[in-house]
């Protein structure tokens, strides 16, 4: 029985992206360990573990939550950008 934990942000994912990214990593191992076999996604753990912005680090940078609020609002600009280009 796998047991993937992902670590993240709190606030990075919104719960459509929570979502998506926990229906594609189960796909991935049904796919790798569980053979194809779509029985085998019954045995697949997920969790997703948020912490504050404070509580990470790259590199020695270690964003506030105000930076992550500002880095969310322009990426989600620039995704609403892309969606009006798209149409």
């Amino acid at each position: 029985m796998p047991y993937v934990q992902i670590h993240t942000i709190k606030g990075m994912l919104n719960p459509g992206q929570k979502q998506l990214l926990l229906e594609r990593i189960a796909d991935i191992m049904v796919d790798i360990e569980g053979a194809g076999d779509p029985e085998f996604r019954k045995s697949v753990w997920i969790n997703i573990l948020e912490s504050e912005a404070e509580s990470w680090s790259m590199s020695g940078f270690r964003p506030s939550t105000g930076q992550i609020e500002q880095f969310l609002a322009l990426r989600n600009a620039r995704a609403t950008t892309q969606e009006e280009a798209d149409k």
